[in-house]
Parts: structure tokens; sequence; C-alpha cells
């Protein structure tokens, strides 16, 4: 494994568990106050968690022979994700 292949595996596990944190500090802000908004924003982080997760995994597996494929597809999930967590300012 190169130094860069550990900057980079360094770099998604910290995206990777700052995102869970945040999901779960919104879900039980959730549970305490029932804000509606806190559910679009424990949504947003996860689905935010979910392509950096899956594009980490997926880069090593296929050796980033594909890397247009990979990049379209981590793009459209997190863009989902950051919708979400804009969503979360207007609901309620």
């Amino acid at each position: 494994m190169d130094l860069i292949d550990v900057f980079y595996v360094l770099f998604s596990s910290t995206v990777i568990l700052s995102g869970l944190v945040m999901a779960g500090m919104a879900v039980q802000a959730y549970a305490s106050t029932e804000r509606k908004s806190m559910i679009y924003l424990s949504i947003g982080f996860t689905l935010i968690v979910g392509a950096v997760t899956a594009t980490t995994i997926s880069g090593f597996i296929s050796d980033f022979h594909n890397p247009r494929t990979l990049l379209t597809v981590n793009y459209f999930v997190m863009t989902l994700g950051f919708v979400s967590v804009i969503a979360s300012l207007y609901v309620d």
C-alpha cells in the first residue's frame, strides 16, 4: 500500500467517523425534541457517510479502474445528503 493510499483511508475514516457522530447527535436531538428537522439532518449525514464509505471500499476493490463512474455515484449520493442537510434548515 502506497503512502497516498494510507492517507486516503485515514482521511476517509475521519469523515466517516465524524459523520456518524453527527448523525447520532441528530438522532439524539430528535429523541429529546421530536423536531422533524433532526431526522432530515440525520438522513443527510448518513447519506454523506454512505457515499464516502462506498467510494473508499469500491475504489480499492476495483483498484480505481473506473474513476469517472465511481465519482459520479459518489457525487450523486453526497448531493442527496447535502440536500437533506439543507432541507433540515427549512423543515418544521
